[in-house]
């Protein structure tokens, strides 16, 4: 018995060590593998790959990534000559307070409605172009969803075609309604967020879109609504952007700009 122990010590302690070199468990994947829950980038990666809509325009800068339960978001700064310009042919005039070559085209993943991941385009001025990119990734992140996001050309440059859509747009060269005065729009630096969802509301009891009065009710909880101090208020205004939700008299829920106008 005393020459058996040690022996069986001795493969008692190998038998410990091959379990410990066995095939690692599921959402460990090492660098590069993407194993489940990594998000990785190799060529097994789990993470969702990026969608298309690029067309051929180039990148410019880093890829922001926010890692997601079930996805990576992929969101870029398209470059290129002609790249806003030909997303602008409705919007965009001679006369308006900034030209296309001020302007750059967001290429963003987002949540639809349906559950599922997007890839959309958005059109903001280039001083608010990276911050905005990570405003994107910071709603990805949270799975708030967005309807549509196309540049708002798709609907000829109507605002109220845009918004009875449930589109989020930026720029759009024109006036704010019953004024005289540019759009924050104009500058590039405003963005309508799922309009139908957070109408804007005059103190009156005008709402607009008129599809959207359901939602006047800001004490109604439903998908794609902004709540004050939510995560969407919240990532705006990390980004130096204030929301029109919060403006006295007449709100604008849907808005959020660089100027808080």
């Amino acid at each position: 018995m005393k020459r058996t122990l040690p022996l069986l010590l001795i493969i008692t302690a190998i038998t410990i060590a091959l379990a410990g070199c066995g095939t690692p468990s599921p959402g460990t994947g090492g660098p590069g593998t993407g194993g489940p829950g990594t998000g990785g980038s190799g060529a097994g990666g789990s993470g969702v790959a990026p969608r298309g809509g690029g067309g051929s325009a180039g990148a410019e800068g880093a890829v922001v990534k926010a890692d997601s339960t079930a996805a990576v978001f992929r969101g870029s700064i398209a470059t290129g000559r002609d790249t806003v310009r030909k997303r602008v042919r409705y919007s965009w005039r001679p006369g308006c307070p900034v030209g296309p070559v001020e302007l750059r085209l967001l290429l963003v993943d987002y949540w639809g409605f349906d559950g599922r991941v997007h890839r959309g385009e958005l059109i903001v001025h280039r001083d608010h172009a990276r911050r905005i990119l990570v405003v994107f990734g910071k709603l990805f992140k949270a799975r708030y969803p967005v309807q549509r996001l196309r540049p708002v050309d798709a609907y000829r440059a109507d605002d109220d075609r845009s918004m009875a859509a449930n589109n989020t747009s930026g720029f759009n060269c024109r006036r704010v309604s019953g004024s005289s005065s540019w759009s924050e729009h104009a500058f590039g630096r405003a963005i309508d967020l799922n309009p139908l969802r957070n109408p804007y509301v005059t103190r009156g009891g005008r709402v607009s879109p008129p599809a959207g009065r359901p939602y006047a009710n800001r004490a109604r909880r439903a998908a794609g609504m902004i709540h004050g101090g939510d995560t969407v208020v919240r990532a705006f205004a990390a980004a130096g952007w204030r929301w029109g939700g919060n403006w006295s008299g007449s709100r604008d829920y849907q808005h959020f700009s660089a100027t808080g106008r």
